[in-house]
């Protein structure tokens, strides 16, 4: 049974858009595709959830947006990580390692047996 991605992906969503447009900038659509390439069904983002965060990364000044015209021969904007997105990426990326791997303790370890 596939998690509920609606509570998965609050605080999460803009480290995802981060790590997606590290490498090479993409177009909304194709942000979409890797994520869920690399998350498997794990993760769904749907546009009412992806533009905003776009935005708000734009606004904060951790991605850039430009238009450009995709492999589909669409008009599309394209969004690429500044250097204060890749700051960005690094301290929100150490956060969730440590905030996963202790819950990750808890739920994964020994259960205490109740008195």
């Amino acid at each position: 049974m596939a998690p509920k991605t609606p509570e998965l992906l609050h605080g999460t969503l803009d480290l995802l858009i981060l790590k997606a447009v590290a490498n090479a900038p993409r177009h909304g659509y194709d942000i979409v595709r890797h994520i869920t390439s690399a998350t498997g069904p794990a993760v769904a983002i749907e546009d009412g959830s992806l533009y905003p965060a776009l935005y708000r990364l734009e606004k904060k000044g951790h991605i850039k947006g430009a238009w450009g015209v995709s492999s589909a021969g669409r008009r599309a904007r394209f969004y690429e990580l500044t250097a204060r997105g890749r700051k960005a990426l690094d301290t929100q990326t150490k956060n969730w390692s440590a905030f996963s791997a202790g819950v990750s303790k808890l739920l994964l370890g020994p259960t205490e047996p109740t008195p």
